[in-house]
């Protein structure tokens, strides 16, 4: 019986369609198989089924490509359906998912930037602690 694998780039020789394996999309990506079944249970991706063994196309290979840098950033899953959902099946969601992007990305970066502001405004007052209690330290040695 062939392996999966060998099924897979057999089936490949048959189809214009570039299709993968989920183990070898999955050392692609330097991530678990498991992680590619949670990804589908969650309806993130959908891959194919070829006489049982899950397979991906160049679309779910662009889908987790997204996935992974929208998790890498910090998104949550269901934020990350949800710009998934937006594209449509031929792309013509394309702009409210750019929208999308732009309004989330736009929110981060604000955020971003206060917590940027009070990390200077912590490190300023660290700063002027550490020069004043050197200082006193260094009168208490002269005196000693």
């Amino acid at each position: 019986m062939p392996s999966v694998q060998e099924f897979v780039d057999s089936h490949r020789e048959n189809q214009n369609e570039d299709i993968f394996g989920i183990a070898e999309v999955a050392e692609e990506f330097g991530i678990s198989t498991r992680t590619i079944r949670f990804y589908e249970s969650k309806g993130l991706l959908s891959p194919r089924r070829i006489n049982g063994a899950r397979v991906l196309n160049r679309r779910d290979r662009a889908r987790l490509t997204l996935i992974l840098r929208a998790k890498a950033i910090g998104s949550s899953l269901d934020a990350i359906k949800q710009y998934l959902d937006l594209y449509g099946t031929h792309g013509q969601g394309r702009a409210t998912q750019l929208k999308f992007v732009i309004d989330r990305t736009e929110a981060a970066i604000d955020d971003l930037e206060s917590r940027k502001s009070k990390i200077e405004t912590t490190l300023a007052e660290l700063r002027a602690i550490n020069r004043s209690c050197r200082k006193t330290l260094a009168t208490l040695r002269k005196k000693a």
